[in-house]
C-alpha cells in the first residue's frame, strides 16, 4: 500500500497495532504459566482479557473504514522483537527473578503500546474521527493503567528478589568490596 496521505498512515498503523495485539495475546498465556507471584498472575490475566477486548475494538475501527479492502495485513516487527525478548526469560531463574523479568518484558510491551496508541489517537483526532479517537483514547488509558499496576507489583517483586547486596561481605581489595558467591 502506498502511503501518500495521513489516512493511509493511520490505517497502516491500525493494522500494525492489530497484529501486535494478536502477538501479545498469543504470548501472555505462557507468561502466566511462568509467573509465581499471585498479584502478577492476576495482573496478567486482566491484561490478557483487556488485550482481547482491545483487539475487538481495533477490528471494529478497521471495519468502519472505507479503505480497509485496499490495506494489506501489516506485521508488527517491533512487537515481534519485544516478544522474542520476552520468550528468552528462562525457567532457570529463581521464581522472584523470573517474575521481575516478566514484569520488565511486559512493561516494555506496554510502553510500546502506549506510544503507538497515543499516535493513532492523535491521527484519528486530526482526521476528525471523534468516535475512533475516543475508542483509541480508552485503549491508551487502559495501557497506562496496566503500566501503573505493573510498577506497583514490580516494587514488591523486585524487593523480594535476591541481590548481591544480600550476600555477606568477606573483605575488600583495592577499594572494591568482595562478596562471597553462593
Amino acid at each position: 500500500m502506498k502511503i501518500g496521505f495521513l489516512e493511509d498512515l493511520y490505517l497502516e498503523q491500525l493494522q500494525v497495532l492489530l497484529d501486535s495485539k494478536g502477538q501479545l495475546i498469543s504470548v501472555l498465556p505462557r507468561m502466566l504459566e511462568d509467573c509465581t507471584s499471585q498479584d502478577l498472575r492476576e495482573a496478567l490475566e486482566e491484561h490478557l482479557e483487556t488485550a482481547q477486548e482491545q483487539a475487538g475494538r481495533l477490528e471494529r475501527i478497521l471495519a468502519g473504514t472505507s479503505k480497509i479492502s485496499s490495506v494489506a495485513r501489516q506485521k508488527c516487527i517491533g512487537m515481534e522483537g519485544l516478544i522474542r525478548e520476552a520468550r528468552r526469560i528462562g525457567k532457570n531463574m529463581s521464581p522472584g527473578l523470573r517474575d521481575a523479568a516478566i514484569i520488565a518484558a511486559i512493561q516494555r510491551i506496554v510502553h510500546y503500546e502506549i506510544a503507538a496508541y497515543g499516535t493513532v489517537r492523535t491521527y484519528a483526532t486530526l482526521l476528525n474521527d471523534a468516535q475512533c479517537a475516543t475508542l483509541l483514547e480508552q485503549t491508551l488509558e487502559e495501557e497506562k493503567d496496566a503500566d501503573r499496576d505493573l510498577t506497583e507489583i514490580a516494587e514488591q517483586v523486585n524487593g523480594d528478589s535476591p541481590s548481591l547486596a544480600d550476600l555477606p561481605r568477606i573483605g575488600t581489595a583495592e577499594g572494591l568490596e568482595v562478596k562471597r558467591v553462593a
